[in-house]
């Protein structure tokens, strides 16, 4: 399979299609479900409450992606002008110098049972170390299956927490969920072990779930981007110093990080992962150290070339949940090639590098408007009304004008009318 798909923004839909299946080998089949992604009823009762519909969003193919040594054309539902083209354009600067290098941890999450009313909590934190092995074979109980796949409760970690009311005791039951994103397997283990946390400790069990701050599945990836792609060594200093920013100034961080997150929650949402885990994750991580900071890092190497690297949580799965429900959900990981949980998270790291170094060009070399000014022309000519063979023609106004904004589209649009109906006249 090759990622790179020279003029695939050119071509019309029905074109695109068929150069993604090409490329990818998606059959008929998986084509029908990513781009005429319409569920049957009784699909989606079984996945919300009170189902009464649809909703639909663009889902786009970022190209020249190399994760790995391996190409992937990688699969995004966006409502945003530019994410999918930034990802590309970041794919392609890395890929100059080999693509983007990526690894992960083990896929262990963390259930967590919550203790309280403790009479000696340091007494009770010995007692449940003690105790550790009855209580990891209770939780392997509770999911043959997974245990049966290699994963299952590995370890457990005791810490005692000062609030208000007191102290209480939060035992950390840790996880391998091998390619299952896991929520559900860890919930049942962790309401499970808590009869058994309480008769150890004397304590009473309160919260019983999941924590979505995934320190123990994390994914990360690595690129060499050639200054000669970021404006030389002028470009390279201007981008390492809209970095510093992010690292000085929380208000900047959380929009750097955002604009990360507009390139991974698209992947998670076209492979039918959490979004919101996913999200929450990310931005607890970067607040670990007690400072808001960004998920990436950047340094200039001795040729003059940028370096830059991502780690970030990843709790997302290949199995389960939607991933297996969704018939989109479906043919977006087979269009990655995307086998593993692991190799998931691994895109999902090489995505959002990718989409930070093309945002911080952007916009330390030329402003966000320009990179987003043509796609939010269009959206503005469609909002107005124009037709598919209109379209073109508002945009290009506009743009040319520098005029971009609502009123200027419909004025086109109702000149452009004019004219035609004085014309057939």
């Amino acid at each position: 399979m090759g990622s790179v798909i020279p003029g695939l923004y050119k071509k019309d839909p029905d074109a695109r299609k068929k150069a993604v299946a090409e490329a990818s080998g998606l059959t008929k089949d998986d084509l029908r479900a990513l781009f005429d992604p319409a569920l049957q009823d009784p699909v989606l009762e079984g996945m919300v409450e009170n189902v009464i519909g649809s909703f639909h969003l663009p889902l786009g193919v970022a190209t020249g992606f190399q994760v790995n040594g391996r190409d992937v054309l990688v699969p995004m539902v966006t409502e945003e002008p530019s994410v999918i083209a930034a990802a590309s354009k970041g794919a392609q600067m890395a890929r100059v110098r080999g693509g983007f290098t990526a690894w992960s941890t083990e896929q262990i999450m963390i259930g967590q049972v919550q203790l309280t009313d403790l009479k000696d909590p340091a007494k009770a934190a010995v007692a449940v170390n003690l105790k550790k092995d009855e209580v990891l074979s209770l939780a392997d109980e509770k999911d043959p299956l997974l245990v049966k796949a290699g994963g299952g409760a590995r370890e457990l970690e005791v810490r005692i927490l000062e609030h208000p009311a007191g102290t209480m005791l939060v035992v950390h039951l840790l996880v391998d969920c091998r390619d299952a994103m896991g929520a559900n397997a860890v919930n049942t283990m962790a309401e499970a072990v808590a009869p058994l946390l309480e008769d150890i400790t004397g304590g009473r069990a309160v919260l019983r779930i999941l924590s979505n701050l995934a320190t123990r599945r994390l994914s990360s990836a690595k690129a060499i981007f050639p200054k000669e792609e970021l404006g030389g060594d002028e470009g390279v200093s201007s981008i390492l110093k809209a970095f510093f920013l992010s690292q000085a100034d929380p208000y900047r961080a959380a929009t750097h990080n955002k604009g990360i997150m507009n390139g991974i929650d698209a992947v998670v949402l076209a492979t039918g992962n959490d979004t919101r885990a996913v999200e929450a994750g990310a931005h607890a991580y970067a607040s670990l150290s007690g400072r808001y900071s960004p998920l990436t890092s950047f340094h200039r190497d001795g040729k003059g070339d940028l370096i830059g690297e991502i780690t970030v949580p990843t709790a997302v799965g290949v199995v389960g949940g939607a991933t297996k429900v969704h018939p989109a959900a479906k043919a977006s990981l087979k269009l990655m090639g995307v086998t593993t949980a692991r190799e998931l998270g691994e895109v999902l790291a090489s995505v959002g590098l990718a989409q930070n170094i093309a945002a911080l060009r952007a916009l330390s070399l030329e402003g966000i408007q320009k990179g987003h000014m043509r796609l939010h022309a269009r959206n503005l000519a469609i909002q107005a009304g124009a037709r598919p063979d209109e379209v073109d023609v508002l945009v290009d106004a506009m743009v040319v004008d520098g005029d971009i904004n609502a009123s200027r589209a419909s004025e086109l649009l109702a000149t452009s009318r004019s004219r035609a109906t004085i014309k057939r006249i």
